[in-house]
């Protein structure tokens, strides 16, 4: 099985929890949770959909609040400053917790692993690739020769330096040869809109999010950078079906509180955020969307999970040559 596979299914294993009793006396006040990117990106869209469940589960409001800039550092920054009492947690990906590292640099404002203390994860996400039917490209071999033809011509967007879709994007270009310009943009739909208008050549991000451009013909995707074709479009290729070898670009989500917030808060909070996933309705519309809940998880074996990461990502990006804007 090929290491990212491997990885892949690291994220979706299951092991218990456990709930130590005097975790039961948190919550006492409302809870936020900092989704550090845009609305209308999958960030925003998965953690609306637990957050409710959550509410109900821990009796106390779960507000959603977005906090955006510098691909999800500014967020994630907050979420590091902020008193470790557990009231408010990080919405974070693997943009602001691994990525950031080698893109930042001494720049970045906050340790991901010293800082912030990892509860549980939420979603696994497969990244695809979309490009604007305004290339006149319909398939992958055509819009890869004309990227390859026309050097530094055209642009791609993301919703920020250091994001997955940034890094997806900028390895894709990496592998083919080519060179194009990176466009960041405040939140996904903006960047999609970019797409449609043929304001930017291409953008990667979740298939279920690209799958109603594709339909629709404003823009057409040319793969998923995964092992196995998406559920939401069973008629997209994999990289590999398109001659881009073992290429592979995902994400994940989870759930991150400030260092030192007091350990049965956070093994309450992971045991909440894992019976959310476990509900049928909002597994459902997990799977519907391809992003498969990553239900199980302890605290410690997130921590150890986002170590794994680090240390795959980190000599990726530079190897990329990928900057911070």
């Amino acid at each position: 099985m090929p290491a990212l596979r491997r990885r892949a299914a690291l994220a979706l294993a299951a092991s218990p929890l456990a709930l130590p009793a005097h975790a039961q006396t948190w919550p006492t006040r409302p809870i936020r949770i900092v989704v550090a990117f845009g609305t209308g990106g999958g960030t925003d869209i998965t953690t609306r959909l637990i957050a409710p469940k959550l509410s109900e589960i821990l009796g106390q409001p779960v507000v959603i609040e977005n906090r955006v800039g510098a691909g999800g550092t500014v967020g994630a920054d907050y979420v590091a400053k902020s008193p470790p009492n557990g009231e408010v947690f990080l919405l974070a990906t693997v943009s602001n917790m691994a990525l950031a590292i080698p893109l930042y640099g001494s720049r970045l404002p906050y340790d991901p692993v010293k800082d912030l203390v990892g509860v549980a994860p939420t979603v696994f996400i497969p990244i695809g690739m979309i490009a604007s039917s305004k290339l006149g490209v319909t398939n992958a071999q055509e819009f890869i020769a004309l990227l390859r033809a026309n050097p530094g011509r055209y642009s791609y967007g993301s919703a920020g330096a250091g994001t997955s879709g940034h890094i997806a994007s900028s390895s894709f270009l990496s592998r083919i040869g080519a060179t194009a310009e990176h466009v960041t943009y405040r939140n996904p739909g903006q960047t999609f809109l970019a797409v449609n208008q043929g304001e930017i050549a291409f953008t990667s991000d979740i298939p279920a999010l690209l799958a109603p451009f594709h339909r629709a013909g404003t823009a057409r995707m040319m793969f998923v950078a995964t092992d196995d074709r998406s559920p939401a479009v069973p008629d997209v290729p994999t990289a590999r079906e398109v001659g881009l070898g073992d290429y592979k670009a995902y994400s994940w989500y989870g759930i991150y509180a400030p260092a030192g917030t007091p350990s049965p808060i956070v093994t309450r909070m992971a045991q909440a955020i894992d019976q959310a996933l476990s509900d049928p309705a909002i597994n459902a519309r997990f799977d519907e969307m391809g992003t498969p809940a990553m239900r199980g998880w302890t605290p410690q074996r997130f921590h150890d999970f986002l170590l794994s990461e680090i240390d795959l990502w980190v000599p990726l990006v530079r190897a990329s040559g990928a900057r911070a804007d």
